[in-house]
C-alpha cells in the first residue's frame, strides 16, 4: 500500500522580520515532522534579504501584497485584491492541508484563499494588542496562537492558545568573548547593542548618537563598544558620529546574525516589536526598551509595559527621552551588575522554548480531527468554541513525525 504524503502546510509570514523569523521557527519544525512547507511572503527588501540564508527544503512564494499606508484605500484594495487571487492560484495548483498566518498585511489574502479550498486555518498574534489584520481574521480561523495572555481576549471568536513567540533555535545563551571577536571588537570589553529592528530606526538612532559625548565621558561607560544596526538610511551618518566621538564601533544597515549580535552585548538598546522582545528573553539580554511611537494602536508601548512590570526590561518613551536620561541609564546598568542579574532573572519568563514545537503540534493534532459541525463549533452568540481550554492545549504532549489516521 502506497504511504500518503506529509501535509502540505504554507506560512503567510512576510512584511517585517517580526512576522518572518516566528514563521521561520515554525516552518522549522514542521519540516522536522516531514511537512511541505511553503513560506509566503510579501516583495519587501527585508524578506528577500532574510531569506537568503532559509533552509532549502522550504518553497517560496512572493505575494503582491502591500500594506494600508496613509489611507490610500484604493491601492491597499488593488494590492489585496492581486494576492487573493495569487494565493488562490498557487493553492489551486498546490492545494494546503492548513495555512498559518504570522499577522500583519500578508495574512489576509491567504487565509482567505485557504478557508474556500477546505483548508485549516490558524493564525498566531505576537503583540499584546492584536493588529487589525489578526483581529479581523480571527472570525474566520479555527485557531488562535499568542504570545502574549492579555491578546487573547482581543481574538475572542476562534480558540486561542497561549504559546509564547517562536524563536529561532539558534537563540540561545553565547561566550559573549566568542562572539565580540567575530564581529571585530574587543571580547574583554562590554557592548552596548543598538537595533531598531529588521528596518532601522531613525528615532533610536538619533538619540544614540546624540548621547555619544556624554557617553564617552561617564565613568561607567568609558569603555563601551558600539554594535549598531541602523538600517539603510542612517548608516554613514553614525559610522561619522562614532568616529567624532572616538568610539569603538561596528555599524551595519541590516544584520542577518541576530543571534550573534545579541550574544556579544551587554545591554541592548530596542524598539519593542514582540519578535525582538523574545529573542531578548532567550538570550537572557538587559534591555532598555523604547518603543516606536507610531505603532498602530500602540502595541509596541505595551508589548514593552509587560516586560517593565516584570523587571525584565527598562523603558524609555522615544518623546520624552533626552540624551541625559539615556547616558545615565546606560552607565547605571553597565556599571550595576545586580540589577542586570535580576533583569535576567525576570526575562527567564518570557521565555518559551517550545512555542515553535507547540504550534508546528497543534497544527498536526488538528489536521487529525474530524471536522466540526456548525452546531458543534458555534455557540448561540455565533462565537466559536473549542472542545478543549486553551491551558489543555498549551500542555499538549510532542506529537513527533507527522503521521497519518489509520486508514
Amino acid at each position: 500500500m502506497n504511504t500518503p504524503a506529509a501535509p502540505s502546510i504554507a506560512i503567510a509570514c512576510g512584511g517585517t522580520g517580526g512576522h518572518l523569523f516566528p514563521g521561520l521557527a515554525v516552518a522549522g519544525q514542521l519540516a522536522q515532522r516531514g511537512c511541505a512547507v511553503t513560506l509566503l511572503i510579501s516583495p519587501k527588501e527585508v524578506d528577500q534579504q532574510a531569506l537568503q540564508n532559509a533552509p532549502k527544503e522550504f518553497s517560496v512564494v512572493t505575494l503582491p501584497a502591500v500594506g494600508l499606508q496613509n489611507r490610500n484605500y484604493i491601492s491597499f484594495a488593488g494590492s489585496f485584491l492581486k494576492s487573493l487571487l495569487a494565493a488562490r492560484k498557487h493553492f489551486r495548483r498546490h492545494r494546503p492541508a492548513a495555512v498559518l498566518a504570522m499577522g500583519g498585511f500578508t495574512s489576509a489574502p491567504p487565509i482567505l484563499a485557504a478557508k474556500q479550498l477546505g483548508a485549516k486555518t490558524f493564525l498566531h498574534e505576537s503583540n499584546t494588542v492584536p493588529g487589525r489584520a489578526n483581529r479581523w481574521l480571527a472570525h474566520v480561523a479555527d485557531q488562535a496562537f499568542v504570545g502574549f495572555p492579555q491578546a487573547g481576549a482581543r481574538l475572542c471568536s476562534c480558540r486561542v492558545v497561549v504559546s509564547g513567540t517562536p524563536v529561532r533555535p539558534q537563540f540561545q545563551p553565547r561566550d559573549p568573548a566568542a562572539c565580540r571577536a567575530a564581529l571585530g571588537l574587543d571580547p574583554a570589553r562590554p557592548v552596548l547593542l543598538v537595533t531598531g529592528g529588521s528596518q532601522g530606526a531613525t528615532g533610536v538612532n538619533n538619540l544614540v548618537l546624540n548621547s555619544l559625548p556624554r557617553l564617552r565621558n561617564l565613568a561607567g561607560t568609558a569603555g563601551l563598544q558600539f554594535f549598531h544596526l541602523t538600517g539603510a538610511a542612517d548608516a554613514e551618518r553614525a559610522r561619522r558620529a562614532y568616529a567624532e566621538n572616538k568610539c569603538r564601533a561596528v555599524v551595519h544597515p541590516f544584520f542577518a546574525e541576530m543571534a550573534i549580535a545579541l550574544g556579544a552585548a551587554s545591554i541592548a538598546v530596542s524598539r519593542a516589536g514582540a519578535s525582538s522582545l523574545a529573542e531578548l528573553a532567550a538570550l537572557r539580554l538587559p534591555s532598555v526598551l523604547i518603543p516606536f511611537p507610531a505603532a498602530a494602536d500602540n502595541h509596541q508601548f505595551f508589548n514593552a509595559q509587560a516586560f517593565v512590570q516584570t523587571g525584565a526590561s527598562r523603558l524609555l518613551e522615544q518623546h520624552h527621552a533626552t540624551p541625559e536620561q539615556f547616558a545615565a541609564l546606560i552607565s547605571e546598568l553597565v556599571e550595576d551588575i545586580a540589577a542586570r542579574e535580576k533583569m535576567q532573572a525576570a526575562l527567564a519568563q518570557w521565555h518559551a522554548p517550545r512555542a515553535a514545537e507547540q504550534i508546528a503540534e497543534s497544527i498536526l493534532q488538528a489536521l487529525c480531527e474530524p471536522a466540526a459541525t456548525d452546531a458543534q463549533r458555534t455557540r448561540p452568540s455565533g462565537k466559536k468554541t473549542s472542545t478543549a481550554s486553551p491551558q489543555t492545549l498549551s500542555r499538549a504532549g510532542v506529537l513527533g513525525t507527522w503521521k497519518l489516521p489509520a486508514a
